[in-house]
């Protein structure tokens, strides 16, 4: 059988390591084109197994290629992975750790989790009126009764989010009072998050459309010389959602698990995650209170239009919001840049 979407999704990684995980991964990535995003020394050379399709970016080679702009990527620290979504020229893309490995479903069945993404990505959204069969659109449910027919075409599907079996994604604090907690439970639902909600957006198993959201998937600054460190994809996701409900698109879920294989360290999270902690208690609301002016119609100008809010609102919590609401005008400038030959994803 044809790999789906074969010549329309590329995968990003980053990493710091050799890519011997790949080699669990081969039935389902091969046909497909990854983009490996080094992190660290980009004097490392990074092996990746025989008879992948792939393109390689360090450090070098972001300062190479966006000049002074490259400063709004982060550097030793994963959300570097965002620069692989910006040279993309996919309408797809599954971006996955390196230490991430296939799981098992409840029969012992490997989880295609790339398939399950893609069949997330292509079936719509519900997020105006929640089903309590959950996705009415998966095999062997529907809408229920008592749903309004005019919504049942639901919305264009811009993030597909998956989880993980084996080690849960904890912050520092909940790492630290439950050292062995592993999750075992197999949840077979994918949901739509509903609009108005906001969630905490796991960058380890996550596929979306680039067309619809792409330029919002930024993973902000992190990591060397920041203050703050593995809030890069909550960043992303809170940014994400809010644009999604201001251009009426769908976040879902759920579905597909891989297996995550390796538990980073607490002390170093506690430390990476301190700011973030007592921040998130201003971010939070600032993002539930945040509203698009109308005439922002492409993904571009909500984006612009969220900085200048972060700048307003946020850089009284810390100087570094305003830093990160220049990064985020930044890493747009540097997408068009890039992108500058399509058309501007306007989540249309």
């Amino acid at each position: 059988m044809a790999a789906p979407l074969k010549d329309e999704l590329d995968i990003v990684i980053p990493t710091i390591r050799n890519l011997d995980f790949l080699e669990m991964w081969r039935p389902f990535f091969q046909p497909y084109h990854l983009i490996i995003v080094q992190d660290g020394d980009p004097t490392k050379t990074i092996k990746v197994p025989e008879g992948f399709d792939y393109e390689l970016y360090n450090r070098n080679d972001i300062n190479r290629i966006l000049g002074p702009r490259a400063s709004c990527i982060s550097f030793k620290d994963s959300a570097c992975r965002c620069f692989g979504y910006m040279v993309s020229k996919k309408k797809y893309i599954y971006t996955i750790d390196d230490d991430c490995f296939v799981a098992k479903d409840p029969t012992g069945k490997d989880i295609d989790a790339l398939a399950q993404h893609i069949k997330n990505l292509l079936c719509p959204s519900t997020p105006l009126f929640f089903n309590t069969l959950y996705d009415p659109f998966a095999e062997g449910a529907d809408f229920v009764r008592g749903y309004p027919f005019s919504l049942r075409e639901g919305a264009p599907t811009a993030v597909s989010h998956g989880l993980w079996l084996n080690i849960p994604d904890y912050d520092a604090p909940t790492q630290l009072v439950k050292p062995r907690e592993r999750n075992q439970r197999y949840v077979n639902a994918v949901m739509t998050i509903p609009k108005g909600t906001l969630f905490p957006m796991c960058g380890m198993n996550l596929a979306f459309d680039r067309d619809l959201i792409g330029p919002a998937m930024y993973f902000g600054l992190m990591g060397d010389g920041q203050p703050i460190g593995r809030y890069d994809d909550m960043w992303a996701g809170w940014c994400v959602k809010v644009i999604c409900d201001h251009l009426g698109l769908g976040v879902k879920t759920g579905l597909p698990y891989i297996w995550h294989s390796k538990a980073s360290n607490p002390f170093v999270n506690l430390k990476k995650e301190y700011k973030g902690i007592f921040w998130q208690e201003d971010i939070i609301p600032f993002f539930q209170a945040v509203v698009l002016p109308k005439d922002c119609d492409t993904v571009q100008k909500c984006y612009v239009a969220l900085s200048q809010q972060v700048k307003e609102k946020l850089s009284k919590v810390d100087p570094y919001f305003t830093k990160l609401a220049d990064a985020m005008v930044t890493w747009i400038e540097a997408w068009d840049m890039l992108n500058s030959g399509e058309t501007a994803a306007n989540g249309k």
